[in-house]
């Protein structure tokens, strides 16, 4: 006799209401009191993300969301925003996530990421969610999502998997 024994887990969730992590980030405790402070201020300094016209639209300990609006000079030959474009923001958004949980010495970069390309990035605009999954001392993974939003609709067209390394003590290296 043969017995198979089948566990199924199944969470229905509704990808357009998902902002937080199944881990739930809410739970992390910030190593620094200023995180939101520190956050902004760093943010501020992004070249990069004031060139896209990115904005620090949320700061949580462990999550952040950057929003930024189409641009045309932000898109590819079809007109929707460059993938290159949805990476950075991405990239962005779950570094900040990260740093909102380092301790005020720490900077952050990042030392790899992977997207999922999903759909055409088309919208008015575009949010860019960025959730840690496992905060350490050193290394902290996160995940994104990037959400077009058309019309009132929001659509999931981009996903990322991002590692990030917390950096001390090097002097041209700053929060």
């Amino acid at each position: 006799m043969i017995l198979i024994d089948v566990y199924v887990n199944v969470n229905i969730e509704s990808p357009a209401i998902r902002t937080r992590s199944a881990l739930n980030p809410a739970a992390f405790e910030p190593r620094n009191p200023d995180y939101a402070a520190r956050t902004r201020e760093s943010f501020e300094r992004q070249a990069a993300m004031r060139t896209l016209g990115a904005t620090l639209a949320q700061v949580l300990p462990g999550q952040v969301v950057i929003t930024l609006p189409w641009s045309e000079p932000l898109t590819q030959q079809h007109g929707f925003l460059h993938a290159g474009m949805v990476a950075t923001a991405l990239d962005s958004a779950c570094g900040y996530a990260g740093f909102t949980l380092m301790p005020a010495e720490a900077a952050v970069l990042t030392i790899e990421f992977k997207i999922n390309l999903l759909a055409p990035a088309q919208g008015e605009h575009f949010r860019m969610v960025g959730t840690v999954i496992k905060p350490g001392r050193t290394v902290t993974v996160c995940e994104g999502q990037a959400w077009a939003i058309d019309g009132g609709q929001e659509r999931l067209v981009a996903t990322m998997g991002c590692t990030l390394m917390a950096v001390i003590g090097r002097e041209h290296i700053q929060g």
